[in-house]
């Protein structure tokens, strides 16, 4: 689970980073794309452990909430899953799908 959770949220990241502010984006790139641990991220940054822990879950939940409001990765997923089908109605009949639920 824990990787499933790590994977997704690079994801969103990757998605909606240009979302976030610059300090945020920094924290989360660290923590997620270099693998800091927060103690290092903290020492790296003068401040607590614990701060950075917050940042982190806080970045966590906007990118939550802007997958909610977009759905980008959620058609993003949708649409690849329609790459592995041979039938052409079932390809339309799915994209009638995505374009109208969201």
């Amino acid at each position: 689970m824990y990787m499933e959770s790590f994977v997704y949220y690079e994801m969103l990241f990757d998605i909606y980073q240009g979302l976030l502010n610059e300090s945020n984006k920094e924290i989360f790139k660290w923590y997620y794309e270099e693998n800091l641990t927060l103690q290092e991220i903290a020492d790296n940054l003068g401040v607590s452990k614990s701060y950075i822990g917050k940042v982190i879950k806080d970045t966590e939940k906007k990118l939550d909430e802007l997958e909610s409001k977009l759905f980008i990765y959620t058609k993003r997923c949708k649409l690849e899953s329609l790459l592995n089908i041979n039938d052409i109605d079932k390809i339309k009949e799915d994209l009638k799908k995505i374009i109208n639920f969201y």
